[in-house]
């Protein structure tokens, strides 16, 4: 038989908003939920049913429309049950003086667990013996901890930005208007965010004009929807969007575009969703799709419609907040709406074609690029430059690579852009088109800006790489230069992400360039345009810029294969990467293990008798076998792996520097390198020293694993 106090009953909890961040709504309701969970199940308050992995229903269920976030927790506990807990007290050596006699800090720790000092027990352990004292603490009410745990997880969900409202000093990312909690049938009354709890909800914004009543937690999604108007599950209210869009395209007689953001953001902006297919002018047609797409998805939240060859065709799908008695009036609507928006960009259309592209080149010293760097046209004057550099290093055409970088950045005083900035790139390459510019110059303009985001294509031309390549150098040399680079999680010029793209393109397009060149090749161009230069910064910019192949490689290899390539200091991100293969096949070898703790050997016996440079290794000195026969393997390998370092095959060279593995063994079996004999000691340091630097022109191979674990 259950103890009344511990009855589990499923937890509502509710908090009701100004109409939340559509693009956030999705995340905002999960972490809230999850939060609370956890707090619920940290504190002992879910039965065990609720927390085993086998449990039928799942332990909680989370809401989310534009005016709510809720949760509802399963078998949530009235009470905690009561519990003992360990207090750990000084260690004994500090708790009693010479004579025995107990201290301060034993008097303080007795009177803290309201105890004798007689009655506090002993803990061992292998760090020593402390005072110990448990205490029995009784569970406590639902009621008096869960205001904290609803604040605790409200404070740790992801807003950028709270709001206050009013003259209170609560913060939310919107203000809050309404909240309930219900455990089973109890209302309990708390304050949330200045709001005081009940079991009042509200339905949907027009079609519920009064408070419903929640007798049950289980009845909160029912009651929405059948009384409210409110389909309260952001899943359930997804799927009906997806249904509706589904049933529409029949009539469309082409596809519908459903973008996974859209749809959730869509989701997001309505709590009873309602389908309703328009068309538009086929004359708008001309325009550029992507203009086109741009103001039904972007700034409308319109679904747009294609044929089988992925042409637009003139019509679109809004998903309405409300069943509407007259739907065709919401479709027109809605029509004419969208009717103003293209008519917009096809006035653009038409008169930025009217002036060429290049001729728009002055307007760009009238936009920042940043205070202390100067305008856009300043930037484009140092990428014709950078430009012309890369594709020289890189054997492509220059004058190609100079003409795309003069006009990549015009089209941002283009009267398209500035009204869809997002169409920046996109539009330059209708603009150069248009103007009879080279297609690879016009496809270079849109490209440059490509890797936009993680997983993103990378350009397809080699034009477009060389641009893309300045353009992302240029503005990690810049940002640095301004002293704005990224600090902890905050990247405002996302920073990360281009250096990203840098090493991106050279790794996947096998581009072999050394960014150290590049780099100060940019900060040449700024201090050119009388920017204060520090080399300090240059070299923090290309650091910043190598250690993102931590983050590239981090699932294919592992953190001692990349430390024993990255800890050479290189600058040339291809040459890294083929290095790392070699070190991945490296590892595999037989001889991997015993060799990456001899070379690690190697590096301490150098480093104790501080040898930075080899010195010659003196024949006639060669007094031991073995040393003999190291000495002449290694003479052997060094002629043969040359060449194939001078190429680039690693792989190849750290196999034959893989035979070196039974000398440099037998060596240090029978060898005492630090010999009294002072020409000796130093002709075998010679000899380790080169052997050091035979591995080291591929990787460091003293940062393999050694030990359990490893990979080799």
């Amino acid at each position: 038989m259950s103890t009344p106090e511990l009855t589990a009953a499923n937890l509502l909890i509710e908090i009701g908003t100004e109409e939340l961040p559509p693009k956030a709504l999705k995340h905002l309701g999960e972490s809230f939920a999850q939060n609370i969970f956890t707090a619920l199940s940290e504190n002992n308050f879910l039965t065990d049913e609720n927390t085993q992995a086998n449990h039928r229903a799942d332990p909680f269920k989370w809401f989310a429309t534009p005016r709510r976030l809720a949760v509802r927790v399963q078998n949530v506990k009235h009470k905690q049950a009561d519990q003992t807990v360990e207090r750990r007290g000084p260690a004994v050596k500090a708790a009693f003086d010479a004579d025995g006699n107990p201290t301060k800090a034993a008097l303080g720790f007795a009177s803290s667990v309201n105890a004798n000092i007689e009655d506090i027990g002993r803990l061992k352990t292998d760090k020593g013996e402390w005072l110990a004292f448990n205490l029995e603490l009784a569970g406590q009410t639902l009621d008096k901890v869960l205001a904290e745990f609803i604040d605790e997880s409200l404070k740790k969900l992801p807003i950028p930005k709270r709001m206050r409202w009013g003259d209170s000093d609560v913060e939310f990312v919107r203000p809050v208007h309404w909240s309930v909690v219900l455990h089973g049938n109890k209302t309990i009354k708390l304050n949330v965010l200045g709001i005081a709890t009940g079991n009042l909800t509200q339905g949907h914004r027009f079609h519920c004009d009064s408070p419903l009543i929640l007798t049950h937690a289980d009845e909160y999604e029912t009651a929405l929807a059948e009384q409210g108007h409110v389909v309260a599950d952001f899943d359930q209210r997804r799927e009906q969007i997806t249904d509706q869009l589904a049933k529409l395209e029949a009539e469309t007689n082409g596809h519908i575009v459903v973008g996974e953001a859209l749809l959730n953001e869509v989701t997001a902006l309505v709590e009873l969703p309602h389908a309703l297919l328009g068309d538009f002018d086929q004359a708008f047609l001309d325009v550029p799709k992507e203009a086109l797409v741009s103001s039904m998805r972007d700034h409308q939240k319109y679904f747009h419609v294609v044929d089988d060859e992925d042409e637009l065709k003139p019509h679109f799908v809004t998903i309405s907040n409300i069943k509407s008695k007259s739907p065709a009036r919401v479709k027109r609507g809605n029509e004419r709406v969208l009717r103003a928006r293209l008519a917009d960009a096809l006035f653009f259309w038409n008169t930025d074609r009217v002036e060429k592209l290049s001729a728009k080149t002055p307007g760009l010293k009238q936009l920042l690029f940043h205070k202390k760097l100067g305008s856009v046209f300043d930037k484009t004057q140092r990428l014709i430059s950078l430009a012309t550099a890369i594709a020289r290093r890189l054997k492509i055409d220059e004058d190609l690579s100079k003409r795309a970088a003069t006009l990549c950045k015009t089209d941002l005083v283009t009267d398209m852009v500035g009204e869809f900035p997002e169409l920046q790139g996109v539009m330059g390459r209708y603009y150069a088109t248009h103007d009879g510019e080279d297609e690879i110059v016009a496809n270079a303009i849109e490209q440059h800006y490509q890797p936009r985001f993680a997983g993103d294509k990378l350009p397809d031309n080699e034009v477009a790489k060389v641009l893309a390549l300045a353009e992302k150098i240029d503005t990690l040399v810049g940002i640095f230069l301004a002293g704005e680079q990224p600090s902890g999680d905050k990247d405002p010029y996302a920073l990360r992400r281009t250096a990203l793209g840098v090493l991106r393109i050279c790794i996947e397009d096998k581009l072999n360039l050394e960014l150290k060149e590049l780099f100060e090749h940019a900060a040449g161009e700024y201090q050119n345009q009388a920017v204060d230069v520090r080399l300090a910064d240059v070299q923090k910019a290309l650091a910043f810029t190598m250690e993102r192949l931590h983050a590239y490689y981090a699932d294919t290899f592992t953190a001692d294969e990349i430390a024993s390539v990255s800890s050479l200091d290189l600058s040339n991100p291809l040459d890294f990467a083929n290095r790392l293969h070699a070190v991945k096949v490296f590892q595999a070898l037989p001889e991997a293990l015993s060799l990456a703790a001899a070379y690690k050997r190697i590096g301490n016996i150098l480093k104790q008798a501080e040898i930075t440079e080899a010195g010659d290794i003196q024949e006639n000195l060669l007094t031991k076998e073995s040393e003999r026969t190291l000495a002449k393997a290694l003479t052997a390998t060094e002629l043969s792996v040359a060449p194939l370092i001078q190429s680039a095959d690693y792989e190849e060279s750290l196999k034959q520097m893989a035979s070196l593995q039974q000398p440099i063994d037998a060596f240090f079996d029978q060898v005492m390198v630090m010999d009294e004999d002072i020409k000796i000691r130093a002709n075998r340091l010679a000899l380790l020293s080169h052997i050091n630097q035979l591995f080291f022109s591929v990787a460091n191979i003293g940062r393999l694993k050694t030990g359990p674990g490893s990979s080799g």
